[in-house]
């Protein structure tokens, strides 16, 4: 089997390459000439098999079912090389890089099912495991990203990382807006909204300061977890974001030393998507247990109003 094939040509397949046997039939053999031929007709079936696939002049091919040993011998008997059982959406990937069509029978293949646009085939080993390896191919639409790690927590740990990177990566291609982080976008919509209340009066103002108070959670979770003053911190920067300048709104905190910087120096940012969902959600669940609590209280006014109604035992009253 070739372990490196440029410019291959691919067939990909859904079918098993191995005899097929009846159902519900019961052969019983008398005597060895009886057995040579079924062998015979096994190795016939397998053999058409293959060279339906052959005469298409593939360089690879790739099920996934099974692959026999009497498969195996005549692909590498026309020099081809063969791989089984791979996995549906690997299959799918596949197709989508080196332009191929997965085919469901030997005999249904056309010319423009064969894959031709992979420009490179080879198998690496790394470690104890072989990896097959497409590369190089003509207006590839996919790709694979191979993550090793030392144990199975890290392995898990990894592709969460990796999975929320490129969750980023995907929301600023479809919303290419970016906000300041480290807490300074909280920070500023925080300061808004308590300049807000104060031009509004009575209760009403109310929600814009429990907002504001709310939005505070943030940098502080981060102060919070590299162990600096809460306090004489947030502190300071809520006098940052007080000023009326346009600088003083991407002040933040640093999660590692515990200080305030200036995130367009800092450079840490984040997607305008993600933080205005945030804060959405945030609203709603707390619209949400608002009006719960409401349920509530007014189940509990009326249960003791037909208390109240009933009154209490009944006596007797002699005139």
């Amino acid at each position: 089997m070739r372990r490196r094939i440029v410019n291959p040509r691919i067939i990909l397949l859904d079918c098993n390459l191995e005899y097929k046997k009846p159902g519900n039939l019961v052969v019983k053999l008398s005597s060895a000439p009886d057995f040579e031929k079924v062998m015979r007709e096994e190795e016939e079936q397998v053999k058409q098999m293959v060279m339906d696939i052959v005469k298409w002049k593939p360089d690879l091919v790739i099920t996934e079912k099974g692959l026999s040993d009497e498969a195996q011998h005549w692909f590498l008997k026309h020099n081809v090389t063969a791989l089984r059982r791979t996995q549906r959406s690997v299959t799918n990937r596949v197709a989508r890089a080196c332009g191929a069509v997965i085919v469901d029978r030997p005999d249904q293949i056309k010319e423009s099912d064969v894959g031709t646009k992979c420009g490179l085939f080879e198998i690496k080993k790394i470690g104890d495991e072989y990896y097959s390896y497409i590369t190089e191919c003509k207006d590839s639409r996919t790709s694979t990203i191979i993550l090793r790690g030392a144990t199975k927590d890290i392995m898990n740990e990894v592709e969460r990382n990796l999975q929320d990177a490129m969750a980023v990566t995907k929301n600023l291609f479809l919303e290419p807006f970016i906000v300041p982080g480290g807490g300074a976008t909280e920070m500023a919509v925080g300061a808004k909204l308590a300049e807000k209340a104060k031009s509004i009066a009575g209760i009403e103002q109310y929600p814009y300061h429990a907002v504001s108070i709310a939005l505070e959670v943030i940098p502080r979770t981060l102060l919070q977890n590299c162990g600096a003053n809460i306090v004489r911190t947030l502190t300071e920067l809520r006098a940052k974001h007080a000023k009326p300048t346009k600088e003083a709104s991407t002040w933040g905190v640093d999660g590692e030393a515990g200080n305030i910087v200036d995130m367009n120096a800092f450079g840490v940012w984040e997607p305008v998507s993600v933080k205005r969902q945030t804060i959405r959600t945030a609203i709603e669940a707390s619209c949400m247990l608002l009006r719960i609590d409401d349920v509530l209280s007014g189940m509990g006014s009326k249960k003791q109003g037909g208390e109240g109604q009933g009154g209490g035992p009944q006596q007797d009253m002699e005139m």
